[in-house]
């Protein structure tokens, strides 16, 4: 492995984050992630489903936050094409995979979101959206997004990292957490998170800083209340996720002196539940040019499926993946941490 000294810049590669993540842990006593597996018997780390394709549809979005894996501004240009989403389509079909979990950068501003929206609810599938909220008040094109949402039965899951404005603009940009309120607010209005509604809207939370998230629970509930005291807000879930060092959050860690304490926190509570239910046991993840991978966070890495299994979008094949090996890395650490990480909140009780 070659060597790499930390500039104090912005990570510019994904081989760079690995040889960051690697090397430190070669440098250290810290073990490897295959071999805490290899302790609980779980390596090589196999899937035993694929209940979920989860579809980053590109990394143009209209904010640019701080702790970001996917690197997504406004001025980035990869956005995923009708074909790649037709096939997307096809072999959501084909396979009967019952949800897609659809994501960016902000989704919406794929011009062909709406339509793949639309298709997938019209052939019964579950949609996710991972909305960033701000994007409903972006400008005048988006403002029926609550409607759109509503006809299509679709799932919202929205960022916001505290009830607090400070908090949240921190993080995430000044004047965010007012656009987010507003946001939240329309989404009420056509009965998102309300007592007996259909229509399911859950909240993410992640730490701002070089800490683990607390309980799952105890937040969703302390969440509820602010937001339901302050501002007249409903929801659903609060799904608390753990930052992984990788992208702009890594670059955080390492410019502020925090990469070691972070990466020893991670892999001192290292839970073996939570890795036999890690989410890349149960999806697939597309990348906004076709090509799979075992998870978002291995897309931003590029680390692509074993070579042995299907690759692209367009050679997809259930058999091949359902026996392919998960690749891994020290940043796995991050979702097997405590009670585990994933898209989805904690994967274990606490």
């Amino acid at each position: 492995m070659r060597s790499l000294k930390y500039s104090g810049s912005q990570l510019s590669s994904p081989d760079q984050q690995i040889d960051i993540l690697e090397g430190k842990s070669n440098q250290s006593s810290n073990p490897a992630f295959d071999t805490k597996l290899q302790s609980c018997e779980l390596f090589p780390l196999s899937p035993v489903s694929i209940d979920t394709l989860q579809v980053n549809v590109g990394k143009v979005c209209n904010q640019t936050c701080k702790h970001c894996h996917v690197d997504a501004a406004p001025d980035r240009s990869e956005s995923m094409s009708l074909e790649i989403f037709e096939k997307c389509l096809e072999v959501v079909k084909k396979h009967k995979i019952p949800t897609v979990d659809i994501t960016g950068g902000a989704p919406e501003i794929n011009p062909n979101f709406r339509w793949f929206v639309h298709e997938l609810h019209r052939v019964g599938v579950h949609v996710i959206s991972r909305c960033n909220l701000t994007i409903i008040n972006a400008n005048k094109s988006y403002a029926d997004l609550p409607e759109f949402y509503a006809a299509h039965k679709v799932e919202v899951i929205s960022s916001l990292p505290y009830f607090t404005a400070g908090r949240t603009d921190s993080q995430r940009g000044n004047g965010v957490f007012e656009s987010s309120i507003s946001a939240l607010k329309q989404l009420n209005e056509v009965g998102y998170g309300m007592e007996n509604s259909e229509l399911t809207l859950n909240l993410v939370y992640n730490p701002s800083g070089a800490f683990l998230p607390g309980n799952q629970a105890t937040l969703e509930k302390q969440f509820k209340k602010e937001l339901h005291e302050r501002y007249g807000i409903y929801f659903d879930e609060l799904f608390c996720i753990t930052n992984l060092p990788i992208s702009r959050f890594l670059d955080y860690l390492l410019n502020s002196g925090n990469y070691d304490s972070y990466m020893e926190k991670l892999i001192n509570t290292f839970n073996p539940a939570a890795a036999r239910n890690v989410m890349c046991r149960n999806l697939i993840s597309v990348g906004w040019d076709g090509l799979l991978y075992d998870c978002d966070f291995n897309q931003m890495l590029e680390l692509g499926v074993q070579k042995t299994a299907s690759k692209h979008i367009n050679d997809f094949d259930v058999d091949d993946l359902l026996h392919r090996k998960i690749v891994t890395g020290q940043h796995c650490f991050g979702c097997t941490s405590g009670a585990g990480s994933s898209c989805g909140g904690e994967v274990i009780a606490k």
